[in-house]
C-alpha cells in the first residue's frame, strides 16, 4: 500500500513537472522542484537580447535575493505562483555602508533592478524588509514598456522608484505601500486600479517628470488607503521642477492633507509643476484648501487622458480581472 501511494505521488509529481515545462520556459522552486533555487539563475539563463518572451514561473516562497535584471535581458516575464506567498526581497537602505565604507545610497538599496525592456511581472511580492531607516527601495524600473499586474510593492520610505527617463510603465492591480515619497522618479507611469496603502505620514508621490515628457504619473481609478496610525499626507511633491502627476477617478480619504500638494519648500516649482485632478471622491477629495498652482481638470480635459494619449506608440492589450485581494 505505501509502496502504491509513493508511486502516485510520484506520477503526479511528474505530470504537474510536466504541465509547468509545457507552460513556461523556467520554473524557480526553493524545494529543487524546478530548474533552478534562486530568481536571478533563471533571470541569467536567459539568452541576451533574445525577441521572443521567456516565460518564468516562481513558486510559493520567500526568495532572499538582490536581483539584478540588466538590460539586455528583455521581453521577460516573470510569474508568481501567488502574490501573497511569492515575495522577492532583500534589506539594503540608503545608509548602509559598502566595502569602501561609503553609503550605498538610494539606488544601491533596491531590492530588485529591472533594465530589461518589455519586462512583465505578475502574482509577485517586491520588498525591502530594511523597515524605517530612511531610503529604502523595493523595485527600481529603468525599463521601457515594463507592466506589473497583480504586484505588491512592499516598504516604507522610496518604496518604488521609477528610474527611467522617457521609460514607459504600467502597473494594473498593484498594491503599493510606504511613508515619505514612496513612489517617486522620472518615469512616465500609468496606475490603475492600484491600492495606495498610505503609512504613518507623508507624500505619495515625489516625480522627478523631466520637461521634455508630456506626461508623468497618471493614477486612474485608484484607491487611497492608511494604516491605523496614518496621520496625514500629500498627494505629491516635486522631486525636480517639471514633476507631473494626475490623479483621477480614485478614492481619497479624510487624511489626504487639505493642501493636496507641496512645492518642496521652493515657491519657483509651482510655476514649472503640472499637479492635477479630476473626478475624483471621498471625504479627501475636492477640498476648498487645495493649493492655488494645482489644476483641477475640466471634462474635456480629463477625457482626453488616456492609455493612447501617455504612452504614444506602445499598444497595451488591458488584462481583464478583478480587483485583487491584497489582505
Amino acid at each position: 500500500m505505501i509502496k502504491n501511494v509513493s508511486l502516485l505521488l510520484l506520477c503526479v509529481l511528474f505530470f504537474v513537472q510536466n504541465i509547468w515545462a509545457r507552460d513556461y520556459d523556467f520554473v524557480v522552486a526553493k524545494d529543487g522542484s524546478g530548474q533552478f533555487t534562486t530568481v536571478q539563475e533563471a533571470i541569467d539563463a536567459v539568452p541576451s537580447f533574445r525577441k521572443e518572451t521567456t516565460t518564468i514561473f516562481i513558486k510559493k516562497g520567500i526568495y532572499k535575493e538582490k536581483i539584478i535584471l540588466s538590460e539586455p535581458k528583455q521581453h521577460i516575464k516573470l510569474i508568481g505562483e501567488d502574490v501573497l506567498s511569492t515575495i522577492i526581497t532583500f534589506d539594503d537602505y540608503a545608509q548602509r555602508k559598502n566595502k569602501f565604507g561609503e553609503d550605498i545610497g538610494t539606488s544601491g538599496s533596491a531590492s530588485f533592478y529591472c533594465l530589461g525592456n518589455n519586462f512583465t511581472a505578475e502574482n509577485i511580492s517586491f520588498e525591502n524588509s530594511a523597515g524605517p531607516v530612511g531610503q529604502a527601495v523595493a523595485m527600481w524600473v529603468a525599463a521601457d514598456k515594463a507592466t506589473f499586474i497583480n504586484c505588491r510593492f512592499l516598504g516604507f520610505q522610496d518604496t518604488l522608484y521609477t528610474y527611467g527617463k522617457g521609460a514607459r510603465q504600467l502597473y494594473i492591480h498593484c498594491y503599493i505601500e510606504g511613508t515619505v515619497d514612496y513612489i517617486f522618479g522620472s518615469s512616465t507611469a500609468w496606475f490603475e486600479n492600484c491600492e495606495l496603502h498610505c503609512k504613518s505620514k507623508g507624500y505619495i508621490t515625489a516625480a522627478s517628470t523631466p520637461d521634455t515628457s508630456s506626461f508623468g504619473y497618471v493614477f486612474n481609478n485608484c484607491t487611497i488607503t492608511g494604516s491605523s496610525d496614518v496621520q496625514t499626507f500629500y498627494l505629491g511633491r516635486p522631486w525636480r521642477p517639471y514633476a507631473k502627476v494626475i490623479f483621477m477617478n480614485s478614492t481619497m480619504p479624510a487624511f489626504i492633507n487639505g493642501a493636496g500638494w507641496d512645492n518642496w519648500g521652493k515657491e519657483s516649482n509651482e510655476q514649472t509643476v503640472f499637479f492635477a485632478e479630476y473626478n475624483n471622491t471621498g471625504a479627501g477629495a475636492l477640498s476648498q484648501s487645495r493649493v492655488k498652482w494645482a489644476k483641477q481638470l475640466s471634462n474635456e480635459q480629463g477625457q482626453n487622458i488616456s492609455l493612447s494619449a501617455v504612452f504614444g506608440d506602445w499598444e497595451i492589450d488591458f488584462p481583464v480581472s478583478n480587483q485583487a485581494n491584497f489582505r
